[in-house]
């Protein structure tokens, strides 16, 4: 009899997480509960992304980007400076997990004229990234693509993100989430210009 019981509410207990799981995939709440769920992993600051300087060759600036308001923006604007390249969309659970690091990392050097964010959003719909933007109250500039993508920004996964320095080589390549706004990145990326 015990048995039976234990059987009972175990496929009770497995239809209940099922139902669950089939509700936040039916109404699109998975990537945002995913999403929390790796901002939590991310905020051990286990996953960092790897600084060790290697060359991982020249960037290319030969591309154009819209912006937020439309306004078509050159790649080339950016040339000369650091550019924090990262490559996002609102249904990737973790880009979204990042995404809040890095606007905190944003906003504590946005200041520093010498570094440019480039949130390339991979959204077929760019309504969806302004409004995840503005709903979420971030200031990182965010950008959709108007020209194609140079070859060697093609990625495989989401999200990634590049550095570039200032003399046009990118420096950092790191695919998947990582936490960016510590010491040591921030150290990394507004040094990058004073090496130059």
């Amino acid at each position: 009899m015990a048995k039976k019981k234990s059987l009972k509410r175990d496929v009770v207990e497995w239809a209940v997480f099922i139902g669950i799981i089939t509700i936040l995939y039916v109404t699109g709440l998975h990537t945002p509960v995913l999403g929390a769920l790796q901002g939590l992993v991310l905020k051990t600051g286990i996953m960092q992304p790897s600084l060790d300087e290697k060359d991982y060759g020249d960037a290319s600036y030969d591309f154009s980007l819209k912006d937020a308001e439309g306004n078509v923006v050159s790649f080339q604007n950016f040339k000369g400076k650091t550019v924090f390249f990262n490559m996002w969309a609102t249904w990737c659970p973790p880009c979204i997990a990042e995404m809040p690091d890095i606007n905190e990392l944003y906003e504590e050097i946005k200041d520093d004229k010498d570094v440019v964010f480039v949130m390339l959003s991979l959204d077929r719909d760019f309504e969806k990234a302004r409004n995840f933007v503005n709903k979420k109250e971030f200031t990182l500039p965010i950008y959709q693509l108007y020209t194609n993508l140079p070859e060697n920004y093609n990625s495989n996964s989401i999200p990634t993100t590049y550095v570039i320095d200032p003399q046009g080589k990118i420096v950092v390549t790191n695919k998947g989430m990582a936490k960016y706004n510590t010491k040591k990145f921030k150290k990394f990326l507004t040094g990058l210009n004073k090496d130059s």
